[in-house]
């Protein structure tokens, strides 16, 4: 039996892989998954101003491109001194979409002088899934946490090299992908659509 084909609505590589590794251990794997990128599916404009309405605004997009089952995931990293900024301008905090070092230096600079007990944030996803019908399933997930004085790590993606996960000593970019996988935001809110989207291999 062919795997039945699902575009996943990105074209960043690192969050291909991690999406491919999460839903291969959550029995997904037997959907034959392929990234918007691949495609090429113009990326929409995601000008939501929630996680939400950028995963469901990529997810729709790529499937109406398409005509596959979609699935998106729209995160980024809250900073509580800052009000929960960068939020949905994670990705181009410092102007430009997808600057991972530029945005991570930029958030260091405005955090130069803040202590360790001002320093707490988290992660937060969005994920949805849609198909062709219209039908339209969505998920969230948090990670907590608090930020780093300077990057550690060469794993991960983003602004992982700063942030220090809950009860932990080490940054996401020092855990391994398994580690990471199990405790994100991503992997949370992943999990809870893998069994719909193992019904459709």
């Amino acid at each position: 039996m062919v795997a039945r084909q699902v575009v996943l609505a990105t074209h960043n590589p690192g969050k291909v892989r991690e999406v491919l590794e999460i839903l291969g251990a959550e029995g997904a794997g037997a959907v034959s998954l392929v990234s918007a990128g691949e495609l090429g599916v113009v990326p929409p404009v995601e000008d939501g101003v929630t996680f939400q309405q950028n995963a469901l605004i990529k997810a729709r997009a790529a499937s109406q491109a398409t005509g596959l089952a979609a699935l998106a995931e729209d995160s980024g990293l809250c900073v509580g001194v800052l009000g929960g900024a960068p939020g949905v301008f994670s990705a181009r905090w410092a102007g430009h979409h997808g600057a991972d070092q530029a945005n991570l230096d930029l958030l260091l600079a405005q955090l130069a002088d803040v202590p360790d007990q001002h320093r707490g944030a988290w992660y937060e996803c969005a994920a949805a899934l849609v198909m062709p019908s219209g039908e339209v399933y969505q998920a969230t997930g948090r990670m907590a946490g608090r930020l780093a004085h300077a990057p550690r790590g060469t794993g991960g993606f983003g602004y992982d090299p700063i942030f220090v996960p809950e009860d932990m000593a080490v940054t996401a970019a020092q855990l391994s992908p398994a580690q990471k996988n199990a405790i994100s935001h991503r992997g949370h809110a992943l999990r809870q659509l893998a069994p719909r989207l193992a019904l459709l291999a």
